[in-house]
């Protein structure tokens, strides 16, 4: 196991406080490669967004119909619902106490 200096700390306790916003960026950003792309690397972008949607909260059956499609317009809409709070994480639950 690896330790960490505490500037290190700080910048991975950054990444994972802002990481679903992070999501947010990346599966907008996956529409206009998907629009874009061909063959084996249109598979692995889908990949991606199958799983940024799954960390997204967003349902298996809405991930299952987005990716069957294979349409990046219906992942668009995926990321307008996640964009005005459609899918959100629960909170995490409270200690016990």
């Amino acid at each position: 196991m690896r330790d960490h200096t505490e500037h290190q700390k700080k910048i991975i306790r950054r990444y994972y406080d802002n990481r679903d916003q992070i999501d947010q960026q990346r599966l907008s950003e996956l529409v206009t490669e998907l629009f874009l792309a061909e063959g084996k690397k249109r598979a692995k972008l889908w990949q991606t967004a199958r799983d940024l949607m799954t960390r997204m909260n967003v349902p298996p059956r809405r991930i299952e119909h987005v990716v069957t499609t294979n349409d990046p317009a219906i992942l668009l809409e995926v990321v307008k619902e996640v964009n005005s709070g459609l899918h959100q994480k629960p909170p995490p639950a409270a200690a016990p106490g």
